[in-house]
């Protein structure tokens, strides 16, 4: 008797060892912090440029590292509580002097009759760092006396989707700390656990379910065809359309607009990895179609451009 107690309790220890060591290997989404859009415009961190007579803002990223103490600090506390908890982490700073030094990635794509495609640098930050989630961080100094305080807003953005899937915000407890990172921390610290959770649900469904991407298809007006144009009996438009239920997760996609010049298809839903296990962003997605379109029996030339991880681009007719 007691032998068969003792062999229950093995077996049920085993069994607990391999159900915890699953958890602790379950794949966690790679983050990478930045300061929000509102933080760069309110300490004046901001490019302006003239898009045909409109004056446009960006974020100067590599300006605010270069200036701002407080900004080094903040993420670098918020990396260490995310590592902390098992998340993986890409490093802003040193992402933005990657892109420094991969001068192509600054450059508008265009083809050869023209037509192009521009990125933002989010856009270009995430290509570079390919991390699955992106938080944008926001924070101000409140002041009581001679207490400060920490104001702050966590936004857990997919980096592919753009959809919000995680929030957490509020006010510090008033402190004589004069580090903006010490109170940001002290702010964040009993709010940042739930706000992992939020991040972790929402990585859960992308594997089970796969991640969202949008494809645009688009015809140079040089090509004499267009996607009404039947090829063995089927237009080109319901080509198309089978190749991405085909090959996209569970076929789950939706078929947003749609003309005889141009396709929207979003909600793409696409594994989060390959057979060899690197991450599958929506161009590596989209040059399966690429190539399907450009091998007979269809031989239609196209080029194949992406913004950021989430957004890819095929125009028929040239490269």
């Amino acid at each position: 008797m007691k032998r068969q107690i003792m062999k229950i309790a093995l077996v049920s220890l085993m069994i607990l060892g391999a159900v915890t060591a699953g958890f602790s290997q379950a794949k966690k989404p790679t983050l990478m912090v930045v300061p929000s859009d509102v933080w760069c415009n309110t300490n004046g961190y901001m490019q302006v440029y003239d898009d045909q007579g409109t004056k446009v803002k960006i974020p100067d990223y590599k300006r605010a590292f270069q200036e701002n103490s407080d900004l080094l600090a903040v993420i670098s506390k918020i990396n260490g509580m995310m590592a902390e908890r098992g998340f993986p982490l890409k490093n802003m700073e040193s992402v933005i002097k990657t892109l420094e030094s991969e001068r192509a990635e600054n450059a508008i794509l265009t083809s050869k009759s023209g037509a192009g495609l521009s990125e933002s640098p989010m856009d270009k930050l995430k290509k570079t760092a390919k991390a699955d989630i992106i938080i944008q961080l926001t924070w101000d100094v409140l002041k009581t006396g001679p207490k400060k305080s920490v104001r702050f807003t966590m936004q857990g953005i997919d980096a592919y989707s753009d959809k919000e899937v995680a929030t957490a915000g509020g006010t510090g407890n008033p402190s004589f700390s004069a580090e903006t990172a010490v109170l940001l921390e002290e702010a964040v610290a009993d709010k940042v656990d739930n706000f992992n959770v939020g991040l972790q649900r929402h990585f859960d469904d992308l594997f089970a379910n796969g991640r969202e991407i949008i494809i645009r298809i688009k015809k140079f007006d040089s090509w004499k065809n267009d996607l009404e144009t039947e090829y063995g009996g089927k237009e080109l438009n319901v080509v198309i359309e089978d190749w991405v239920r085909a090959n996209s997760l569970k076929g789950r996609f939706s078929n947003s607009d749609a003309t005889e010049n141009m396709m929207l298809f979003e909600q793409v839903r696409i594994p989060l990895y390959d057979a060899n296990g690197n991450a599958i962003d929506a161009r590596g997605f989209a040059r399966g179609l690429q190539k399907f379109l450009a091998a007979a029996p269809y031989s239609i030339v196209n080029k194949l451009t992406a913004k950021g991880l989430g957004q890819a681009v095929i125009v028929l007719g040239e490269k």
